[in-house]
C-alpha cells in the first residue's frame, strides 16, 4: 500500500502546483483555487488516514466511510454536470445572438 499512497501523494502534489500556476496566471478564480486544493488535500488525508471516513459517516449516520465518499462523489458529479449543463446553455444562447446579428447584417447589405 505504501507505493501506492506515495504515488497518490506526487500526483495530488503535482495537481496542486498547476493549480497554484492556473492561480498566478490569473486562469483561476481564488474561490476555485480554494475549493480544489481543499478537495485535493481532502483526498490526500483520507488516502493516508481511510479512519477518517468511517469515522465522519458514523456522525452522519452512515453505515461506512466508503459509503460516504460515493454518495458525496455522486452529489459533487451532478453539481459538476449542473454548472455545465447552465455553462452550455449560456453558451449557445450566446452563438445565437451573434449568429441573428450576423444573419440581419447580410440581409441589410443585400
Amino acid at each position: 500500500m505504501i507505493y501506492l499512497q506515495v504515488l497518490i501523494t506526487l500526483f495530488i502534489i503535482a495537481i496542486l502546483f498547476k493549480l497554484f500556476k492556473q492561480r498566478q496566471n490569473n486562469k483561476m478564480s481564488v474561490f476555485g483555487f480554494v475549493i480544489w486544493s481543499v478537495l485535493w488535500l481532502v483526498v490526500l488525508v483520507v488516502f493516508w488516514q481511510p479512519d477518517t471516513t468511517t469515522y465522519l459517516a458514523n456522525f452522519l449516520g452512515i453505515g461506512r466511510g466508503a459509503d460516504l465518499a460515493i454518495y458525496l462523489s455522486i452529489v459533487a458529479i451532478f453539481y459538476l454536470l449542473f454548472r455545465i449543463y447552465v455553462r452550455l446553455s449560456k453558451i449557445e444562447s450566446e452563438i445565437t445572438k451573434v449568429v441573428r446579428k450576423d444573419a440581419i447584417k447580410n440581409a441589410e447589405k443585400k
